[in-house]
């Protein structure tokens, strides 16, 4: 049963740095429907540390008691995730972006590395507050793009982390594994991980 486990952090782990600076669309900004789908879609998969939080995310409103509050804790997220990208393209500033988001993976970590179940209102705050930080850091690759690929690059944003947000979910909700080696405690050591790394190239850079 190990073997469904081990390859979430692998696969985090071990994806190549270069591919942290690659954009959807060569670098360029979206400048059609098409580029800003493509780059919305392409974005939350080349990012490490926002791949690894929305990984760690699902794993986490997996522990939802309801499966109302499942549902709710990512969407929390992903609107809270429009909102942060809206106010970076409209001017406003949230102060150092790449610092919080990595503080944002130490935090949904440790999380799922306690035992204890985390309640669902400390939760939709962490999503939300998580969020907006993680839009405002997507904004940048839109800044300077027409309405139309904006609204478009949110759409491809948004589906994407949905699917990743509720595949994980589901994934840690069906996969059987032994006490000692969860798929949450895989995920939050991940997450941790990434999150230190993160954490170590905002603070250099």
């Amino acid at each position: 049963m190990i073997r469904h486990v081990l390859p979430l952090p692998a696969a985090l782990l071990a994806l190549p740095a270069s591919a942290l600076a690659h954009h959807p669309m060569g670098g360029a900004t979206p400048a059609t429907l098409l580029e800003g789908l493509l780059s919305g879609i392409g974005h939350p998969v080349i990012g490490l540390d926002h791949l690894a939080f929305v990984i760690a995310a699902g794993v986490l409103a997996a522990g939802g008691a309801t499966r109302g509050a499942r549902v709710a804790l990512p969407l929390v997220f992903l609107a809270a995730g429009v909102a942060g990208t809206l106010l970076h393209l409209g001017g406003t500033g949230l102060g150092p972006v790449e610092m919080v988001v990595a503080a944002s993976l130490l935090a949904v970590g440790g999380l799922l590395l306690r035992r204890q179940a985390t309640p669902v209102p400390l939760l939709a705050l962490l999503f939300a507050a998580a969020g907006l930080f993680h839009g405002h850091a997507f904004a940048e690759a839109v800044a300077g793009s027409g309405t139309g690929p904006v609204t478009a690059y949110l759409i491809g944003l948004a589906a994407t982390q949905a699917a990743i947000a509720f595949g994980a979910m589901t994934l840690a909700r069906r996969v059987a594994v032994v006490p000692t080696l969860t798929l949450r405690r895989w995920a939050g050591a991940a997450a941790c991980a990434v999150g230190v790394a993160a954490w170590i190239v905002a603070a250099v850079g």
